[in-house]
Parts: structure tokens; sequence; C-alpha cells
């Protein structure tokens, strides 16, 4: 924890100092006298964190903390300062020259302002730097710095795994009759097994069971069982390992063993093993360097040697340790696994005594709580078996968040979760923590996790990488670490949503309530106390998750405000938070914004998505440093007029649907777009907007656009769109909707379309573009209403990475043909072709589909012939079809059934005057 906390403070106020704000202001001597000290600080905590400041003796993490505690507020402080200038220079800078001598004098009163600050703030840092070192050289805390106790706690923990009774543990069967295949496998050559998954999960206790199992211990001659801290010496490892080996063996240690080097030490064990036949475990890796330091001392022979690990993170996991080496990824338990686990711990003697006293519906309760991690399950049921009332459960099922971060006997579940949290770098520290804002076993997605870590500055810049592939790879890191759970990913393969462990969850709250960093506001918050806590502890981030009244936000320094509350209640926002840099009020109840949202000088990221806004403040251009604007599914329907002064927007998403008599083909609703909305030479998302004659002959202009989806189409547009569309070089995804369904679109001309890798066209297609076979990079194409004829089968049947293919009333021919090719679509869909009668996948075509959508083809009475060939199919999807279609493959007997057995999932989607329904026709 101690680690995290000098993150929070010094390395924060380090990060803050580099701020180009800073840098033009003037105050470079206070910044370098920071700097300095500073540095010295940083260097003193991590030394001190290092030796004994995890909490050797209460006066030492006391006084730790209290360094630690100072140094972040005055991050915080540096922080609010720099914001506060930020606004003052641009309000000179924008003004009009004319006015520039006018405002001078203000500008210059702001200046000398931020100097006298950061002058008070020098003074704080060197009154605390003082103290450090006043307390440093003391007796008493030079005694009081002793080898830290928890790291060694946790160790112990871990290698007490080897002493478990098998028949105290639960859902290890199927997990550990595969490894130990793995293990007992006759390949001659060294083989390494890899046991992965989140801290707590089970990994050292499965590994400890089969390394014990008889079986294990008949094929193997030497063991040895390593558990590696995550600041191992090598030359340690080694010793352990060869006492281990000498101690299994019965065989005496070498007395000088404490005085070999590394290259001895190499020699001793190469020397022992090279004949052997031996298994090493080395448990808990948080590194691929221990590998490369430690492979050379373990022989590579014929004998069929076995290296087994557990780690947290996948990169350790996945790394190639060579031909036949593999990864096994931990399940958490099931449901009932989970039950007997906790049941055994808390009701010991009998289960009879949860069922008298009106126990198991809370049990249950608390059992749901920790979702499948054994460490919190086991850890809670011991907890709970001193507990004999019903009202003492249920305290602890309300308090479950105090009881992890206070309670000794889950000190175990707590320890282990920051030992992960820990080893994370500092920027992905802040983006960890900020995962807490969301309530628990919330669906965070991706896009919006990255924009809003990017509106607080959290995403370290690197040279020559977009912003957005660096906090794409800080989510794909806390997945690796299993940190973060993916639950949805996409089609082709990317997670596109997220979620916290509970467990992780409540002790990540923790921390940031901690660090002054997050806090959320609700149903376990008691009004005033919430309010009060939020005005007197200051975090910089706070999520409303329940009604929000004026009162729930007193704070004036947030730099996140995140509304995530099922309540329909108005709401109001405080003209109070000028700092404000992320105000996400996605489906709340807001219907209009105030007046003073326009003073929010450092605003970055705006989300009004499901909201029941109809529009904008008109002076909506002064959030000059606005990034990301998201007005979809709102009332929107137009923009500003002073929209195109944003020039720092990079995010412009106004989708709606519509769902008025028109819906069928103007399924879409664009957005009106403003003059001079093409100036925004850093926009990347343009989505989705009505395509206007200005627009469409300017668009060329945005250089920078990835994504562009563009509604009510003219023919006339044609060549106007394609000029544009040429000029910009990396459009990944491409939307373009006809303004009627007999409009044809005319994009003959577009050649720039080696970047694109998604495209949706809606509307008449006269002839198949000779641009399709280019489309090398293409996941996705969509089509509707193109009146296309069976030719066109042709053009796309051979780009190489098409995953998803979706027909809607877009082929006119009664027979549909796919004859070869689409060698990797997994994702078929045909809706709405009046005229198809059939439909005929012939041998080696689309091998790898895996779904298959049918919607509203009236008249096709067969399933696709040929769909017997497709053995990777898993869904068949068939919705509004013939009865005649259905009745072929229904029940065990029907005609056609024999066709589709193998797909595990078919069913079948019908309306009737009650309503739509779905059954399965699989069984």
């Amino acid at each position: 924890m101690a680690s995290a906390t000098v993150d929070f403070g010094i390395g924060r106020i380090l990060s803050v100092l580099e701020n180009e704000t800073l840098l033009l202001s003037g105050v470079h001597g206070e910044i370098d006298k920071m700097k300095k000290e500073l540095l010295i600080m940083k260097s003193f905590l991590e030394d001190t964190h290092k030796h004994g400041g995890n909490g050797s003796t209460t006066t030492t993490t006391q006084l730790f903390q209290t360094f630690v505690a100072n140094t972040r507020d005055l991050a915080y402080q540096i922080e609010d300062i720099l914001d506060e200038f930020g606004y003052h220079i641009h309000g000179y800078r924008s003004c009009a020259k004319i006015w520039r001598a006018f405002h001078f004098p203000r500008y210059m009163w702001a200046r000398h302002s931020i100097a006298q600050k950061l002058g008070m703030v020098n003074v704080m840092i060197q009154s605390i730097s003082d103290s450090m070192k006043r307390y440093y050289h003391s007796e008493n805390y030079q005694a009081a710095l002793l080898p830290p106790g928890d790291a060694k706690w946790v160790n112990n923990i871990s290698e007490s795994s080897l002493f478990f009774s098998e028949n105290s543990l639960v859902g290890i069967d199927a997990p550990k009759g595969k490894l130990i295949g793995r293990l007992l496998s006759p390949e001659p050559q060294r083989i390494v097994v890899a046991v992965v998954g989140m801290g707590g999960s089970g990994k050292t206790t499965l590994s400890a069971n089969i390394f014990q199992s008889q079986s294990v211990r008949r094929h193997f001659e030497s063991y040895a069982w390593v558990t590696i801290s995550k600041s191992y010496v090598i030359e340690d490892v080694f010793r352990t390992m060869i006492k281990e080996f000498y101690k299994e063996a019965d065989t005496q240690i070498p007395a000088e063993l404490y005085s070999l080097g590394y290259r001895e030490l190499v020699e001793k064990l190469v020397e022992y093993l090279q004949s052997k036949r031996y298994i090493v475990v080395l448990d808990d890796v948080w590194t691929t360097g221990l590998w490369r330091e430690i492979s050379i001392a373990l022989p590579d022979g014929i004998y069929g040697s076995r290296v087994m690990m557990t780690t947290r993170d996948m990169n350790v996991a996945s790394f190639p340790y060579g031909i036949g080496s593999t990864k096994h990824e931990i399940e958490l338990l099931k449901e009932d696994e989970a039950w007997v686990l906790f049941s055994n711990k808390a009701f010991p003697a009998s289960l009879e005594q949860c069922r008298t006293q009106n126990l198991e519906p809370i049990a249950r309760k608390l059992v749901e709580r920790c979702q499948g991690l054994p460490l919190a399950i086991a850890s809670l049921g011991s907890m709970m078996s001193t507990k004999k009332f019903e009202s003492e459960w249920k305290k602890v099922y309300s308090t479950l968040n105090w009881e992890l971060n206070n309670n000794h006997e889950l000190k175990i579940v707590r320890s282990i979760m920051f030992l992960s949290f820990n080893d994370l770098p500092y920027p992905l520290k802040r983006c960890f923590l900020y995962c807490s804002l969301f309530p628990v076993n919330y669906r965070m997605k991706r896009k919006r996790l990255i924009r809003m870590w990017m509106a607080q500055r959290f995403v370290e810049p690197i040279r020559g990488v977009k912003a957005e592939e660096v906090a794409d790879s800080y989510l794909n890191e806390l997945v690796y670490r299993n940190m973060l759970q993916v639950i949805l990913w996409n089609p082709f393969g990317r997670p596109k949503a997220f979620k916290m462990h509970d467990v992780i969850w409540e002790i990540a709250l923790s921390v940031s309530k901690l660090e002054r960093f997050c806090d959320v506001y609700n149903d376990d918050s008691d009004g005033d106390d919430a309010a009060e806590t939020m005005e007197n502890y200051g975090s910089r981030h706070l999520c409303i998750q329940k009604e929000m009244t004026p009162d729930s936000i007193r704070a004036t320094n947030l730099h996140s405000l995140l509304v995530c509350s099922s309540a329909k209640h108005k709401m109001e926002l405080l003209p109070s938070l000028n700092l404000l840099r992320a105000l996400d009020l996605e489906d709340s109840s807001i219907s209009k914004l105030p007046d003073c949202l326009v003073t929010m000088f450092n605003l970055k990221y705006l989300n009004l998505s499901k909201t029941q806004v109809k529009e904008l403040p008109k002076n909506f251009h002064k959030l000059v440093n606005l990034e990301t604007l998201n007005t979809k599914h709102s009332k929107i329907e137009e923009l500003p007029l002073g929209m195109w002064k944003l020039k720092k927007l990079r995010y412009l998403i106004t989708f709606r649907r519509n769902d008025g008599h028109d819906s069928n083909w103007n399924y879409v609703l664009g957005t009106r777009v403003v003059p001079k909305i093409w100036q925004l030479k850093d926009l990347q998302v343009m989505d989705c907007f009505n395509a206007e004659d200005e627009l469409i002959k300017n668009l060329g202009c945005m250089t920078q656009l990835t994504r562009i989806s563009l509604v009510m189409v003219r023919r006339e547009h044609g060549r106007d769109l394609c000029d544009s569309l040429n000029k910009i070089k990396r459009i990944r995804f491409l939307s373009l909707t006809s303004i009627d369904e007999e409009e044809p679109l005319e994009i003959d001309d577009l050649i720039a379309t080696a970047s694109i890798e998604k495209l949706f066209l809606a509307g008449k297609l006269e002839r198949v573009p000779s641009w399709f076979n280019t489309l090398q990079n293409l996941t996705y194409l969509g089509l509707r209403g193109s009146q296309l004829q069976e030719n066109a089968i042709l053009s796309i049947q051979t780009l190489p990475r098409l995953v998803w293919l979706s027909f809607y009333n877009a082929y006119m021919g009664p027979r549909l043909r796919f004859a070869q090719g689409f060698q990797n679509l997994k994702i078929l869909e045909i809706v709405q072709m009046k005229h198809l009668t059939e439909v005929v996948i012939e041998d080696g075509a689309m091998f790898e589909l895996q779904k298959l959508y049918v919607r509203a083809c009236r008249g096709l009475e067969y399933v696709p012939r040929g769909i017997e060939n497709l053995i990777n199919l898993q869904e068949l999807h068939l919705i509004h079809v013939s009865n005649q279609l259905v009745e072929r493959i229904r029940g065990e007997g029907s005609v056609d059934r024999s066709r589709v057995k193998h797909i595990p999932a078919i069913k079948h989607y019908f309306r009737t005057d009650n309503g739509s329904f779905y059954v399965s026709l699989s069984s």
C-alpha cells in the first residue's frame, strides 16, 4: 500500500510539474527547486518503504503515512493551482489583440498569484523534507527499520498450501486431472506449465495439491517448491532450490552453500539435475525476467522434466518457454462449489446450524459477493464460523467493505490484493482506481474508459504513439494482470466491456477513499454524513449512485462527476464545479443543462448519452478544452453554431435511433451539422451527421478522421464525397446511408479504401463498386437496400479478414449461393430478402462460421442447403421466418432435423398478439 501512496504523492507532483501551462508561466525557478527537493523525498520514501516502511512497527507506519499523505495533498493543491492558472492564460490569449492591453493587468496579477502560491507550496515541501531528514537520522527511527513483515507473511501463507488436507479442497478435481496429465506426458523435453489467475483464485493451492500427489511423486526423481518474492535475489532462489532437492533426496546440504556465487550455484544445480527427471514449482512469479535468469540452471534434457509456475500475470503465463509448454487459466468456483467451500468453513460441525438459525439466506448472499473467489470465500467462512446470530451476519453483510479493510481475519485477502495493486506502474494505479467509481458489477465500456482516462491526463505521452493506443495498452495490461475481467468480446476478438471482481472493487474503493482519489455516493451513504465526507476530504472523482440533490456535491475541486443512478429524478448541477474535467450523465434523467456548464473551462469529456437533454447551451463553444462530446440516443437534433471553435474536439458522437413512422429506412437519425464544422482538424470520430453540401465538399480537410457516419446522402453528393474521402488516409469505419431506399449511392470513384476495417452502405448500388476487392483489412461489411445480383458475392468472397457479413434487403435474386471463400467469416446475417427462396452453402465455403441469423425471409422454406457442413456453427437464429422452415427442423422426427443436429443452440423468434417470444429448437 505504501508504494501506492508514494506514487499518488510525489509521483503525481512530478507529473504535474511537466505541464506546458506551468512551463510557459514564467515560474521556472520555483519549479526547479520543487523538482530537486521532491526527487530526494521520493528516494527517501521508497527506500524507507523497501526497508521497513511497509509496517514493521506502528510508529513507522504512522510516520510514513503522514509523510505520503502530506505530499499527496500537495499534489492535489498544485493541480488546482495549475488548472486555475490555465483558465486565466486562456482568457488572456483568447482576447482580440485590441483588448489584450485592457486584460494585461489581470493576466499579470494571475501570474504573480501563481508564483506566490507555488512559493508557499515550496516552503511546505521544504518543511516536509526537513522533517523526513530529522526523523530519518533519529535513533528510534533507525531501530524501527526492520525487514517488512507483510510480504513474508503472505509467502508463509502461500507455502502453507503444501499442508492442506485434500478433503478441505473444493472444485479442483477437473483441473488437477488435466494438469497432472500434462506433467506426466511422454514428451522427453523440459516443459513449462504455467497456472494463471487473479490473486486468491487458488493457483497455489491447486499446484501444491498436484505437487504432493502420489502420481507426481512416483513419476519424478527430484522435487523442489520455491516461493518467489517480488524482490527476489536469484542466488537465494538457487539456494532454496538446492536445499529442496537435497532435502527430498535425504542428502546432506552442502556446508559451503551460502558462500557460493551465481556461477557456482548454477554449476551445482546443473550437475545435480543433469541426469534426473525433476519437477520444480515456482510459486507466484511476477515477471518473465525470472525465467531468463533461472532457465540456465534447469537442464533441458531427454528425461521429461517439468517446471510448473503460478502467476497473476497473463504476460508471464503466455511467455514462449519452449516446445510443448502450456498455460492453464484458473476458473473461479461455480455457485454450488462456492457454497460447499463456505459451508465447510462457516459451519464445520453441521450445516443444520445454518438452517435452524435462519442463516442460509444471508449466508448465500455473502457467498454471492465473493463471486467464486476461493480465498475470499474460505476467509469469510472462517470469520463467520464464530458468529451465531442472524443480526451479526446481517451486520457483516452490510459492512463488508469495512470488514475487508479492518477485520484481522480477512487480512490475507486484503494483503494478496494489495500485492497485485502495488505492483502496478503509477499510471495504471490511477486508471485502476478510477474504475472503482462505477457501481459494483457495472459493465464498463472500453471506449468510455479510455476517453475518461484521457480527460484526466492519466495517459502518459509516448512519442509517436497515439494517446488512445497507450490507454488501450493500459486496459490490456490490467486484464493480463487479472485486475479487470473481460465480460464481452466483440466478434473481431477485441475486448468490449469489463468489470471488476466484487472483492477487488471493495478494496479498490477503500484505497481510493484513503487517497482522496475517488468516492461514491450510494445507498450505503448516509445523506449528510456522505456529503460532509466529500466536503472535508476532497476526493477528486465522485460517482452519484442514488438520488442526486444539490447537497450531494459540496466539494468544489472535483475533476470527475459520474452519475450512475437508475432513479428518475430531477437533477441539478452546481456552478462551483469549475475544475471539472469529466462529466458523465449517461442514462440519467437530466433534461436541461445549466448555463453554468460553459464556465467549466477544464471540461474535456461530456457524456449525455441516453439523457432527455434537447439542446446544448448557446455559448457551448466556450468549452475550448473539450475533447469528447457524446449525445448518443439523447434528444439533441442540432449542434450550436459555435461548435467549430472547439479545436481540441476529438470525438463527436451523435447517433440517434428513429422511433417514428418512417423508421423502416431512416432508422438512424443524423444531427444537423453547423457551418464550418470541417474546421475541426483534430476530430477523429464523426458519428452520425446529416450529409450537407458544405460538409461534403470540405470533409477532406478533416484528415485525422478514423470513423465517419453520414446519413441522408444524395446521388449528387457522389463526386464531392469521393474526392473528400480520398484525402483521408486513416478511415477505419465508414457508414453511408442514402436519403431513401431508391436513391443510389454514387461511390465508384472511392480509392482510399486500404485502411477501412468496417463498412456499412445503405442505399441502392447500381453496380458493385470496383474497389470492393481492395478491402484487404475489412472485418465487417453491412449492405442494406443494395439491390444486388448474385455476382456481388464474387466480389467479396475472397476478402481475407472478413469476419461479419450482414445482408439486409440487399439481394434481389431468389437463390443466394456461397460457392467458395469467406474463409474467416464467423457471423452471417440474412435479413428481409423478399425474393429469396433458397440459400446454398457449398462444401468448403465459410467453414469457420459460428453464428447464422435468418430474419424476415418469408419465402425461405428450408434451412440453407449445406448447413450440415458448417461444423463450427454454434448458433442458428430464425427470426420471423416461415412456419414451413421451422417445422422441417422441429423435433427429432422432422424432415431436416439431421442436418442441424450438430448446432448447439437453435432459437426461433416469433410474434403473437401477446408480444414477442422465442423458443429453443435445440432439444
